[in-house]
Order: structure tokens, then sequence, then C-alpha cells
């Protein structure tokens, strides 16, 4: 693959521009950066970063702010590219499986009108030349129309690189004017993934349309057009075989309530013909009708069976596209011509029955992401203006207030303005206990109110909440293709020309060269085209992903794509941030030692001045413990946070710091002899040692300590059980510290005083050595570590934008417990990936050779074609039912 991706990142100050995080530079993410003010080292960042979007390249080497200890409220915070923004606060620049807001599948298909073309041999050589183009995927050139089709990954190549090589060539790219609208459409009936590839090229090639992403786990269609092709593409579906409804926005919809027996067009015709089949060979079997008769319901079950396929692929032939209907089509006409009707209907019941049970499967693979869109309301009783109405979440705005019953969900995101309750918020982030909540508690969309009467604030519209997000999210997820789906896509695109190419030569050499019957060897390619297409192999990743992604989804855990999924299962090392990770990340005040005869309040007051202009956790513990006390906190000035130091401001005249020891040693060149007995004592016990003083003398010692998760030992204990091979501890703290936390989760790895470049190192190191290294944080800070590990992931991502779209994996709940599941989940999807693509392949290889020797009947190769793709299926469906304490090792 090319590494000329680029990935973009939008922010309401500046853009940058980053490098591909994946080694492989497949693909990018978008990610739309919010700046925040948490941490783990409690330093300091200077106030004024600024850079150019020129000086903001960067890829997995990039160590671009780790710590980002102390923030001013009001930091202006255009960023320096420096390596080191206070309190391990980073951008979060994590690069996932796709670029753009759409984050569909990577191939566009694009037609467009060439001038400058005067002779059909030009359009053949232009063909040709564009065909050879890297990420090109299928070109054609209409020599009468002017006009070609072009399918390409734009992973790989953009659309202005391809325009400079028709200019190359001598011709010229009509410009057309930008697209006015996206249309979102859900398929249904859409069963495999060659179909949708076929799909998406039939769509692709209307003169109205630009662009075309289908993205067949989520079974949806996303057509960029110029406005007027919304009723030509719900056409084109339709005489594809399938169902296009339009998604007009805010939640996804619900197509069709029917079950799906009733709503699928397959059904009938299928059950038909196998009526007909099936009673007509049981007659024919005991000799109770003549072979004429036998011979006219046979053609009958063909014929109510095989119109849809014919249909079908009689219309993709005209879109120049051979699918599998088209090839059994040909197999069922060619075995009525040598008189092989039983055959002929035999195949054509079988490879409709075969659509219809993957269809039905695909279905249920897929209600794993309608459970999520059945979480939300379809409206709710607002109050506006004084007034209580029902009205459809569409219509409901920011600053509307929702009323919530007791037992009712919660139809909107967004803050309690009165009342209180406890909350389930199981859908939303897989927490099994319900939450506590009360008057300026943020709650989500789809969970369910337990007990009080609620009054909720909206603070999102309904396409914009955290439910929708992580629903578009899981199905942009499920259309990412895995390291797997590649192989099997190249091998696909050899294979079936390929098997074509020896049918057609087994149905004319040895008749023809060798004096062999026509009937035999013409049978023989029959049954080629049958096992011509490779269904089994291009649906055996994608149907595991889609079940993986979604359970997990289920489960409180957002995969973002089928790499990270196989990524994740090939981690053998996970390094955890400390604070707010491994511990609760809510440190709390535990001593202050005043120094020479000062009082605690004065030291305290001072303290909390300084720290007022922070959001650090340790500086928000310091005021926090000041506010308890009921002190007052003076006015400060001319506040600086120094890089992994600490923080300096100036309190009626005098500049007072506030930081760790190392700083006052090496820094502010103070003596600390007189208070080293002290500082180690702390340490020792695993408390965070803070400084604070003047520029002449240190005024006092504060003692800060983060409480240890409740489940954080547990969790690296159910890791190890399930095969990691070492967990490790990333930390700025100082030595002792670490050393007590560590001893404290079972004597753990730890690495400690590390700065933002450090824990960076750190994880390359640990790349080197052990190959695929996880790092989990909490989403916002960490972001260089979490970018450089093979996956990111972050915790408590239910209520930060910012982690949903730039982690590879988030946690939605703040609970470490879902990390081995989804590690033990991933590691099971990639064993099944594995044994479906083997299954497929060996089934193939198998039928080849039985074709070749003459063992093997038409009837039997479409059963084992269509009965291989329902195993796979049935095989990737086992994820589905993956639950969070049944992984093991």
């Amino acid at each position: 693959m090319s590494g000329n991706s680029s990935c973009c990142s939008q922010d309401a100050k500046h853009s940058h521009i980053h490098e591909e995080k994946d080694r492989d530079h497949e693909s990018c993410s978008c990610a739309q950066h919010e700046h925040h003010n948490h941490g783990h080292d409690h330093s300091h960042d200077p106030n004024n970063h600024k850079h150019s979007e020129e000086d903001h390249h960067h890829g997995p080497d990039c160590n671009h702010g780790d710590q980002h200890d102390h923030k001013s409220h009001n930091d202006s915070h255009n960023h320096n590219h420096a390596h080191n923004h206070a309190h391990d606060h980073a951008h979060n620049h994590k690069h996932g499986d796709s670029c753009g807001g759409n984050h569909g599948a990577s191939t566009v298909n694009q037609t467009v009108t060439l001038e400058g073309m005067h002779c059909g041999d030009c359009a053949l050589k232009l063909e040709k030349s564009i065909s050879r183009i890297e990420g090109v995927a299928q070109v054609q050139v209409n020599f009468a129309t002017a006009k070609m089709s072009l399918g390409y990954d734009q992973s790989q190549l953009d659309f202005d690189t391809i325009k400079k090589h028709i200019r190359n060539l001598g011709y010229s790219v009509q410009e057309q004017a930008a697209a006015k609208q996206s249309s979102v459409f859900r398929i249904e009936g859409m069963d495999c993934a060659d179909c949708a590839q076929k799909l998406e090229k039939r769509v692709g090639a209307l003169a109205s349309v630009n662009q075309v992403m289908v993205n067949y786990g989520a079974a949806k269609m996303t057509v960029e057009h110029d406005g007027s092709a919304e009723q030509a593409v719900i056409q084109t579906v339709k005489q594809a075989g399938y169902t296009a409804l339009p998604d007009k926005g805010g939640m996804p919809l619900v197509a069709d309530e029917r079950s799906f027996w009733r709503r699928n067009n397959k059904v009938i015709p299928t059950a038909l013909s196998g009526l007909i089949f099936t009673i007509t060979w049981a007659l024919e079997l005991v000799h109770a009708i003549p072979d004429s008769i036998s011979t006219i319901f046979y053609a009958l079950a063909m014929l109510i069976g095989g119109y849809r396929i014919a249909r079908t692929g009689i219309y993709g032939l005209k879109s120049r596209t051979i699918g599998m209907d088209l090839l059994m089509t040909v197999a069922a006409l060619g075995a009525g011509l040598i008189g092989q009707w039983e055959e002929g209907a035999a195949v054509v019941f079988l490879f409709s029955l075969g659509e219809t049970l993957e269809a039905y499967t695909m279905d249920r693979t897929r209600k794993s992401i309608r459970g999520l869109m059945d979480l939300s309301p379809r409206e709710a009783l607002v109050r506006r203006n004084g007034e209580e109405m029902m009205i459809a979440i569409e219509a409901i705005q920011i600053g509307d207030t929702v009323i919530v019953k007791p037992g009712e969900r919660i139809a909107m995101d967004g803050v309690i303005s009165k009342g209180a309750s406890t909350i389930n918020q199981a859908p939303i982030t897989g927490e099994s206990i319900p939450v506590e909540k009360a008057e300026g508690d943020e709650v989500f969309a789809g969970t369910v109110n337990q007990q009080g009467a609620l009054e909720v604030k909206v603070t999102k519209l309904s396409k914009d909440n955290t439910l929708s997000r992580i629903i578009n999210l899981v199905e942009e997820a499920q259309a990412q293709k895995a390291p797997s789906q590649r192989f099997v896509d190249v091998f696909a695109k050899y294979y079936t020309p390929a098997v074509l190419v020896i049918a057609l030569l087994i149905a004319i050499i040895p008749p023809l060269l060798m004096g062999e019957s026509f009937q035999v060897w013409f049978y023989r390619a029959l049954m080629m085209l049958v096992v011509s297409c490779p269904c089994a192999l291009v649906i055996s990743t994608p149907v595991s992903i889609v079940s993986a992604i979604g359970n997990a989804a289920k489960n409180g855990v957002l995969i973002k794509g089928g790499a990270h999924l196989e990524r994740l299962g090939a981690v053998s090392v996970v390094a955890f941030d400390k604070t707010g990770t491994l511990t609760a990340g809510i440190p709390q005040v535990t001593e202050i030692i005043p120094l020479d005869s000062r009082t605690e309040d004065e030291v305290l007051s001072i303290a909390a001045a300084v720290e007022s202009a922070s959001e650090h956790p340790v500086a928000n513990a310091i005021v926090r413990k000041a506010k308890q006390a009921n002190l007052p906190i003076k006015s400060s000035s001319s506040f600086t946070s120094v890089t992994g130091r600490g923080a300096q401001a100036s309190i009626e005249g005098t500049l007072f710091y506030i930081g760790s020891p190392r700083w006052f040693i090496h820094e502010l060149k103070l003596s600390l002899e007189h208070v080293k007995d002290t500082i180690q004592r702390l340490e020792k016990q695993g408390q965070t040692v803070m400084l604070m003083g003047s520029g002449q003398d240190v005024w006092a010692i504060f003692a800060v300590a983060d409480e240890i998760r409740a489940n954080s030992k547990s969790t690296l204990e159910h890791l190890k059980a399930i095969g990691i091979e070492r967990t490790v501890m990333l930390t700025g703290d100082n030595q002792g510290t670490a050393q007590a936390v560590a001893a404290k989760l079972g004597n753990i790895d730890y690495r400690s005083e590390l700065l933002p470049e450090d824990k960076v190192s750190s994880i390359k190191e640990l790349m080197d050595k052990h190959g695929y290294v996880a790092m989990i944080g909490d989403g916002i800070n960490d972001a260089p570590a979490l970018a450089t590990a093979t996956v990111g992931i972050a915790m408590g991502a239910a209520g930060t934008d910012t982690a949903l779209e730039t982690a590879d994996v988030a946690l939605m709940a703040d609970d470490l417990s879902k990390l081995p599941f989804a590690i033990g989940l991933s590691r099971r999807a990639l064993r099944i990936i594995k044994q479906n693509i083997a299954f497929s392949l060996l089934v193939k290889v198998v039928f080849l050779i039985m074709i070749f020797l003459g063992t093997s009947t038409l009837w039997m190769a479409v059963l084992a074609d269509t009965g291989s793709s329902l195993i796979v299926i049935a095989n990737g469906m086992r994820l589905l039912r993956t639950k969070a304490g049944s992984i093991s090792a």
C-alpha cells in the first residue's frame, strides 16, 4: 500500500495533518479534537504554544504533548508542536480505518465525462492504462458516450491523481458540479458481500451519482449525487433484487417490523420451487408420473425459483458484472439443454434456499445493531413554554426540557435539571449496576430511569447523541476491512476469472481435440461455473467482524474496525496509564505539613490560589480541600504552567511555586535536606508529594493519594489467565509511589518518573521486544503513547466525544473489567476468521478435484457452495453469543 494517504483532524481553532499510525499505511481516520485539561503527572505547561500546520505533521513517532499538568482557563492554547504539553494531555490524534465523516467502505465508484476521445482504440488504451494505476479496482470506458466508470480505493488513491494520468494521456475530464446531496439508504435483502460490491458498481454507474459506498455489515448504502438521483437509486436497487429505504437522519430507522419470513422476497419463490421439486422427485421416484410430465414440473420449479435469480443476473450483465445469479442461471439452463431437468431444478432450488438462509442468518447478525436502535424511544414528553407535549425525538431541540417518568427510557442526552434517580446505563456502558444520578449529572439516551421522576435539559440533538454516535461508529467499524479480508479480496479477484476460463476450456478442448463426449465435459463445465464464485470465502471475514463488533457494542465496548479487532486479538502485552485507569483518578489531599511555624490554613489557602487556574486532578484536589475547610481563595495573576514540573502564580505581589521536588531541586535550586526524610516517607507510602514555596524557601509539603480501583487487581489476574504475557504500569509519579501501587496490584511491572516522550519510548521498546502492544488510558491524556501502541484503548468514553472519535477501542464505562472481555472476544474472532477461510478454501479445492475426476454432480456442487456459506456464517455468528463472563484462555 502506498504511504501517501493523509489523515486529517479538524479543530475549532486549527487543523493538523497526520501520518497514518498503522505500519501498513492502509488507512486513516479523521477525528475532531477537543482540548481537555486532565492528566497524570502533576506538572505544568507554558501558556503560549503556537505552531503552523506544517510543523504538526507526525506519525507513530510523534511525542507531541504527553503531560498536560496545569492548564489555565484563559490559556489561548494555540499549540506549539512542543513535545511536552503538561498533564499527559495530548491531542488524541488516533488513526482508525477510514478517513472522512462517513468512514464507510474505502472503495469509491465514480463516473466522469471525457473530452478529446475520438476513436474506439483510444478508449481501449485509456482503459488499459488507468487500470494499471495502483489502487484502481475496475475501469470501463464507453467510447460512444465518452464516459468512464471507475472504482478506486480512496485509502490508496485520490481522484486528482487519476485525472492527472488522464491528462497525461491527452484527454481531459469534464468538471462536474460538486455533489449537492448525500443520501443514506437501508438495503433489505443484501445477503452476500460480493452482492454488495456489485450493487455499489451498479449504482455508481448512474450519471447523476458521484460516489457510492455500500456497508455490507450494516446493510447501508451512502450515495453522493447531484440531488436528483434518489428515485433512480431506489429503482436501480430494486432491479438488482433488493429494496432501498431512505434513511433521513436522526436515529437510524428500523425499516420493517415484520418478521424476516414475511418481508423477504426470496421466501415465497423458494418455498414454491422447493415444494414442486420435492413432490415431482418423490412421484418420479415411485414411477407415478411419466418423464414428460416430470420434465414439465421440473421446468416449472426452475421458472418459479429461478425467475428472480435470472432477472438479477441479466441486469448485472447489462451493468457488465458477472455475479453468482448469472452463473447459476447459465448452469440451470445448461442442465436443461442437455436433458438434466431434475438437476437444473435442484440447482435453482438449492441455490435459492441457500440465498434465503444466508439472508436470514445475516438478518439475525444485523440485529446486534438493530437492538441498539430500539433502545431510544421514538418520542418524548417535552415541556415548552409551560406546556407539556409528546414530540418526536427528531424535533426536540437543544435546551428543551424532557420529562422522564420512573421506568421509562431516557430519550435524549442531557443534564438533570430537577430530580434524582438510579439510572440503568447498561445499554450504553455495559455496567451491570445502576448508577445514582442527581441534579447536574449527565444522562444518556437509551438508558433507563428506574425510580424517581426526572427533568432533563437536552444538550445534544438526537442525531448527535451518544447512542446515535455509537450506532454510526459501530456500523462504520463493521464496514472496515480487516487484514484477512484484504487477502480474501485479492484471492477472489483472481480465483473467479481463472475458474471461468478453465470451465470454458474444459467445455471446448476435450470434445474438439480429444474426441471426448460433449455432454460429459459440458456438464463438468457447468459444475465449474457453480464453484467459480467464492461466496463462502468472501463472507468468511465480514460475518465474523460484524458479529464480534456488534456483540462488543452491546457489552459496552466499541471496537472501531476489523483491523483493530484483529490487532487486539494478537496483543501479548498491555500497558496501563496509572492515574484514572488503574486508580480512580480522583486524588485526595492526605497530609499537609506546614514549615517554619506557618499554619496549615495559611499554606493551603496560598496553594489553592495558585492551583485555581489549573484543571489537573491534583490541582483540583488542593482547591477542593481548601473549599471543604471554608478557606478564602485569593486571586492570582501571571499563572504559568511548566512542562512536567509544576505551576507558578503571583499572589499579592509574591511569586509562589507548587510542583514536584525535582523542580525545586534542579531548577529553583533550593535545598531539600531538611525535608528529605519526610518526602521519602510519604513516597514509600505510595503518595504523590508536592512542594509549595517562594523562590527563596519551601513553605509546605502536600501529600496526595489516589485510590486503586476495586477491580484493577482482578482485571490484571484475568488478563494473565487469558494469555496476556505481560502487564506494565506507566506513570510520571515518583519511584516510591509507583512501587507502592505496583505492589498493591500484585507486583506488576512498572516504569516511573516518565515524561511524555519517555512513555512513548517505553511503548516502542515493548513493541520491539514483544510485538503487538495495547495501551489503555482515559482517552484524553497520554494520547502520544496511545497513538504509538498497536491498539490504543480509551476508558470511560461514553461521555467523552474525543475518546469516542479517536480511540481504536473504547470502553464506554469507567470499568477496567471490560478489557479482558474485549481482548478475549477479539482472540475468538481471530480464530473463527482463520477457521472460516481455511474451511472455504478446502471445500473449493475438494470440489475442483471431484469435478475433474467426474465424481461430483451439479446439485452436489450447488449444495457444497451454498452449504459452505451457511456453515461459515453460522460459525461467525457464534461470536454473537459470547458473554463477558465466558472468556477464558
